[in-house]
């Protein structure tokens, strides 16, 4: 099943909102490196496809420029890059609370 990313959901709009916002509107992989570039994407950590319960989580979130995006995926597969599997093996969930 594929996330719906459109305009038309307000509820991923106000979240990504919420992820750059958070993140100062940078880019988090080229400040890792000490560089400052404007974020411009919004991307799901743990994939929305394969983790759809992940989908709306503001920790499952990492504010990115186009070309950093574009780098934690591989296009042709669709699947993760390893740039995008090291993100996702440093991002642990948080356990649920009782």
């Amino acid at each position: 099943m594929s996330f719906d990313y459109s305009r038309k959901n307000k509820r991923w709009r106000h979240l990504r909102e919420l992820a750059l916002r958070r993140d100062g509107y940078q880019c988090q992989q080229a400040k890792r490196y000490g560089r400052i570039v404007e974020a411009t994407h919004v991307h799901h950590i743990w994939p929305a496809e394969d983790f759809p319960e992940y989908a709306y989580c503001l920790w499952n979130l990492v504010s990115l420029s186009l070309e950093a995006h574009d780098a934690m995926h591989d296009r042709n597969s669709g699947r993760l890059s390893p740039l995008g599997e090291s993100w996702r093996r440093r991002t642990i969930p948080p356990t649920p609370s009782r």
